[in-house]
């Protein structure tokens, strides 16, 4: 017996199994690729020798048809290749392929499932109580702990000011359902420090908070007082389908100083994986947010969602600073699909000190930066302080409307390693800053309406249409919240030309003329991102014509009376 390639064989049988054991293949030097998965994205970490670039393929389990991904972006930082794959169906088996020019690997992962498995069952008090629920009964991965209300009614905490928090979460695996939270004297529902895996779904939380003002007259309570307030070290909170409006205080605008005051929701440095999707975070200009979804600390490798986390779908109305502020590190942080109307900045991203994150096909609407000032801000807030900055900005497929939307698509803050593509950025004012910083930003393929380009926008195909009358003009007019390109527009052609209107004939000044929409089929493909365009190439902006439209809020996608909460039906 030759023991040598016995031995041998032995050898390599154990370390197959021992990959798979860990769910991936490996060939060449690398080490340890992994995926952390939400609901429909999952982040992809490679830490490989740089090969340049690092591809990406992936398939359902079980012999689905392969597509591809984005290259993944490669950090020196950390000698590692990461990004993200999106659009993915929930509780679904993936493989991954991944392949540089020195190495490959297999690697599987199944994304999360919203079926979470019930154990204990707590139940509200039915109609209205004034005590503060406080839930300290942990469930466990195969068993969460429910707390929900009573069948065929409704739960109605209402704390009257004297209490200071709604719903106390200091437990982990806990689920609050169909909850109605009213008038607590700081925070509808706090979730304790470091605590993990807690659902807070359709649910109504109103009139919360200190009145607050601004800091610059020496108003000092009232800061952050939120819907929901998640403290230091928590991590996997999904946050679903609530309507939360209404706080009792303020924000001050930016006519009085730096805003403060209520926030929709605020997640303190986090350790990552959570998702905040189909939720109505809305108010009135006199009860304005500060933030509809924000928190801290922004300049740091952490920050407020940190890694691997989702915002989507949302509808934000009435922040006076930022309507979703995701600062720090942003590593494979998703944001998409929300509707924003009336803030100052649309999407806050400074720090991005790790990378890359992800912001696409989110619709803005109007800003502003005062009650009496009606100047509005920028759609996506960059900038970096100290080692903190430098990561990947991926910004796909978004859409500002006009009039009264921002003046600037981006910040004047410093916005290096920043790609853009199929955007419409109808905005009067500047595209990209002036702050030169290395690696150069990578802006293309938008619809770009402005007078001021910047000198980082190195872009090559952008479309520049600065005569292209702006705003409703360029959409087909619709009673939802759909913004589809018309497929034709009208435009100016200058100068003189001879017209004819029956026998008579004119020259005629700077005539209106129709031409085909510079929206339409003006894109370039983005794999994983666009690869269901309709047409000859993909549309820019939000919405692709011929395919069905986004939905936001707490209703999106839904039947009309599918999983109506308790507080509505009772």
């Amino acid at each position: 017996m030759n023991w040598k390639k016995l031995f041998l064989a032995v050898l390599i049988v154990e370390l197959f199994t021992l990959q798979y054991i860990y769910g991936q293949k490996i060939t060449g030097k690398t080490s340890d690729p992994y995926a952390v998965p939400t609901f429909e994205c999952a982040g992809i970490y490679w830490k490989v020798q740089e090969g340049d670039p690092c591809r990406l393929r992936y398939r359902e389990e079980g012999g689905g048809t392969w597509k591809n991904g984005l290259v993944l972006v490669y950090d020196p930082r950390d000698s590692e290749h990461r990004g993200s794959i999106v659009g993915l169906k929930q509780g679904t088996a993936y493989q991954v392929e991944l392949s540089s020019n020195i190495a490959t690997a297999l690697l599987s992962f199944q994304t999360r499932s919203d079926k979470f498995p019930v154990g204990k069952i707590t139940v509200l008090p039915a109609g209205e109580s004034d005590t503060t629920i406080v839930i300290s009964e942990s469930g466990t991965p195969d068993a969460y702990h429910l707390v929900t209300t009573p069948q065929n009614s409704k739960s109605v905490i209402n704390l009257k000011n004297v209490c200071r928090n709604g719903i106390e979460i200091n437990a982990d695996y806990v689920i609050i359902r169909g909850a109605e939270i009213r008038n607590p004297a700081i925070h509808g529902i706090i979730i304790r420090k470091n605590r993990h895996d807690i659902i807070i779904e359709q649910c109504y939380i109103a009139f919360w908070g200190r009145i607050g003002g601004p800091r610059t007259y020496g108003n000092l309570e009232g800061g952050s007082d939120s819907g929901v307030f998640a403290e230091t070290g928590t991590s996997n909170l999904t946050i679903q389908r609530n309507l939360i409006e209404d706080p009792r205080g303020a924000s001050n605008d930016w006519e009085t100083g730096h805003p403060d005051g209520p926030q929709g929701i605020t997640i303190i440095e986090s350790k990552g994986g959570n998702v905040i999707r189909y939720n109505d975070i809305v108010s009135t200009e006199d009860h304005g947010f500060n933030d509809g979804i924000g928190g801290s600390g922004n300049f740091s490798w952490t920050g407020n969602m940190n890694r691997d986390s989702d915002i989507y779908g949302n509808i934000i109305r009435n922040a006076w600073d930022d309507a979703i502020e995701s600062e720090g590190g942003n590593m494979n942080v998703r944001i998409w699909g929300n509707f924003i109307h009336f803030f100052y900045n649309g999407i806050a991203t400074a720090s991005t000190s790790k990378g890359p994150v992800y912001i696409f096909r989110n619709v803005s609407r109007e800003s502003r930066s005062g009650h009496s000032n009606s100047m509005g801000g920028a759609l996506i807030k960059t900038g970096e302080r100290n080692e903190f900055g430098g990561g990947r900005r991926y910004i796909f497929h978004n859409t500002i409307l006009q009039p009264g939307g921002v003046f600037n698509a981006f910040s004047s803050h410093v916005n290096p390693n920043c790609v853009t593509r199929n955007n419409i950025f109808d905005v009067p004012g500047r595209l990209a800053t002036d702050i030169e910083k290395e690696p150069e930003g990578d802006y293309d393929f938008d619809y770009f309406s402005g007078n001021i380009k910047g000198k980082t926008a190195k872009e090559e195909h952008g479309i520049k249409f600065g005569t292209t009358p702006s705003g409703t003009r360029l959409y087909v007019s619709s009673y939802n919240l759909e913004f589809y390109p018309r497929s034709s527009i009208n435009s100016i052609k200058w100068g003189k030309y001879p017209y004819e209107f029956g026998t008579k004939k004119l020259e005629i000044t700077d005539p209106v003329v129709w031409i085909n929409n510079p929206l339409i089929d003006t894109g370039t493909l983005l794999p994983g991102f666009n690869d269901n365009f309709v047409g000859k190439a993909p549309d820019l902006g939000a919405f692709e014509v011929g395919s069905p439209p986004l939905q936001f809020g707490r209703r999106a996608y839904l039947m009309f009376n599918e999983d109506r909460a308790p507080w509505e039906k009772y």
